[in-house]
C-alpha cells in the first residue's frame, strides 16, 4: 500500500516540468492566465490617467509593483511545474480568480477603506500559491527549503500589505505598502535569508531559461496591446479628426511600434539565447524581472503619455504632461539599457546617448505645444530602433 506521504512525492514528481532539449513551451494555461493582467496593466495606466500627481505616480508605482509581483511569483511556478497537470492548472485558475478583483479593486486602494479587497486579495494569492507548492513538493524536494523562505518572507510582506489597508490614512497606507513591497523585492537580493532556515543560492532555482525569458516577453505584448488599445479608444472618441489629432495618433502608434521594434528586434532573441545557455540561469532569471518590471512601467506610463496627446494635442508641454511623456522614456529606455548591460554584458551606446538627450529636450520643450515634443520623442526612439536594427545586421 501506498503511503501519504509517497503518493505525495509521486504527485510532486508528476507536476513537475520535464526538462528536455528544448525547453517548456509556454502553455495555453499559462497565456490565458495572462488576460487578467491585461485588465490588471489597463487598470494601472488608468489610475495613473486620473492621479496625474506626485502622490498620485507613487500609488500608481507601489501598485504595479504588487501587480508585477503576483505575476512573476506565477510565473517562476508555472516554470518548475507543468501547467498541462490539473493540480497545476487549477492552481493557475485559481490565481486568476484572485487576481480579477485585486486588479477591479485597483482604483480605490487608497481610498479609506477601500484597500482591503485590493490587499486581502494580493496576500491570498501570494501565501496561497506558495502553501500550495509547499504541499506539492513535500518534505524532500530539493525546492522545499526555498519555498520555504519565501512563505516566511511572504508572510513578513503580508502583515504590511493588511496593516496598510487597515490604515485610513493615505500616506500611512503608502509607507506600509512601500515596506511590504520592499520585503518581496529586495528579500531575493540576499538568498531570502531568514534566521533557523539559512539562504538560498541562486544555483538552486533551476529555471528553465527560455520558458522564463519567453513569459516575460509574452508581457511585454500584453503591455503594448493595452497601450494601442488605449491609442484607439482615445482616437476613437475624438471630437475632430482634424490634422492635430491625426499626427498625434500616428506619433502614438508609431512611439509603440518602436518600443516593439526596441526590444523584439535588438534585444529579446540574444537575451533568450543568454539566459538558456548561462550557468547561472536562476540568477539571470531574476534579473529578467527585475529589469522588466521597469521597461513595462515605461510602456504603462507611455500610454498614459498617448492617451493625453491624442486628447489635447495643441496643449503646452508642462508639469504633469512633462513628467508622463519624458517619463515613459527614461524608465523604457534605461530598462532596455540595464537589461542588455545584465543579460548581454554590454551597454547600448544608442540607449545611453537617447537617455542623456532628453534632459535636453526637457529643457527645451518645456512650454512647447504636447504634438511637437512628442514628434521630436518619436523620431528619437524610432532612431534609436532602426539604428540598433542596422548595427545587429551587419
Amino acid at each position: 500500500m501506498t503511503s501519504p506521504s509517497q503518493a505525495l512525492a509521486t504527485a510532486s514528481t508528476h507536476s513537475l516540468r520535464q526538462r528536455g532539449t528544448s525547453g517548456p513551451k509556454v502553455s495555453y494555461a499559462e497565456l490565458f492566465f495572462d488576460l487578467v493582467y491585461v485588465f490588471a496593466v489597463t487598470q494601472t495606466s488608468h489610475y495613473l490617467l486620473t492621479h496625474l500627481s506626485l502622490e498620485g505616480a507613487l500609488q500608481t508605482l507601489l501598485l504595479w509593483f504588487a501587480v508585477w509581483l503576483g505575476w512573476q511569483y506565477t510565473c517562476w511556478v508555472s516554470n518548475w511545474f507543468d501547467p498541462e497537470m490539473m493540480p497545476v492548472r487549477s492552481l493557475l485558475f485559481a490565481a486568476m480568480l484572485l487576481a480579477l478583483p485585486m486588479a477591479a479593486a485597483l482604483p480605490y486602494a487608497f481610498e479609506p477603506g477601500g484597500g482591503w479587497v485590493f490587499a486581502g486579495c494580493f496576500v491570498t494569492l501570494q501565501v496561497g500559491r506558495t502553501l500550495w507548492v509547499l504541499f506539492m513538493l513535500g518534505a524532500g524536494h530539493a525546492l522545499t527549503p526555498n519555498f520555504q523562505r519565501i512563505l516566511g518572507w511572504t508572510l513578513i510582506a503580508s502583515a504590511f500589505w493588511l496593516a496598510g489597508a487597515a490604515c485610513d490614512d493615505t500616506h500611512g497606507r503608502m509607507a506600509l505598502w512601500a515596506l511590504a513591497a520592499a520585503s518581496e523585492y529586495i528579500s531575493p537580493m540576499f538568498g531570502l535569508w531568514l534566521p533557523g532556515l539559512g539562504r538560498s543560492q541562486t544555483s538552486d532555482w533551476t529555471i528553465d531559461g527560455g520558458h522564463l525569458a519567453e513569459r516575460c516577453q509574452l508581457f511585454i505584448i500584453v503591455a503594448l496591446g493595452e497601450s494601442i488599445l488605449l491609442t484607439g479608444a482615445t482616437f476613437s472618441e475624438a471630437k475632430t479628426w482634424d490634422s492635430w489629432t491625426v499626427a498625434a495618433f500616428a506619433c502614438a502608434f508609431v512611439t509603440a511600434l518602436a518600443m516593439w521594434w526596441l526590444y523584439f528586434d535588438t534585444s529579446s532573441k540574444e537575451a533568450s539565447h543568454a539566459i538558456e545557455h548561462a550557468d547561472d540561469p536562476g540568477r539571470l532569471g531574476a534579473y529578467f524581472h527585475y529589469i522588466h518590471v521597469l521597461i513595462v512601467a515605461g510602456i504603462i506610463v507611455a500610454a498614459v503619455g498617448s492617451e493625453l496627446l491624442i486628447a489635447h494635442p495643441h496643449a503646452a508641454l508642462e508639469g504633469k504632461s512633462l513628467a508622463v511623456m519624458l517619463g515613459s522614456f527614461v524608465f523604457f529606455i534605461a530598462g532596455n539599457a540595464l537589461f542588455r548591460r545584465i543579460v548581454l554584458g554590454r551597454w547600448a551606446p544608442s540607449l545611453m546617448f537617447s537617455l542623456l538627450v532628453l534632459p535636453l529636450l526637457a529643457y527645451i520643450g518645456h512650454g512647447w505645444p504636447l504634438i511637437w515634443v512628442a514628434g521630436l520623442l518619436t523620431l528619437l526612439i524610432a532612431g534609436v530602433a532602426l539604428f540598433d536594427s542596422c548595427l545587429q545586421r551587419h
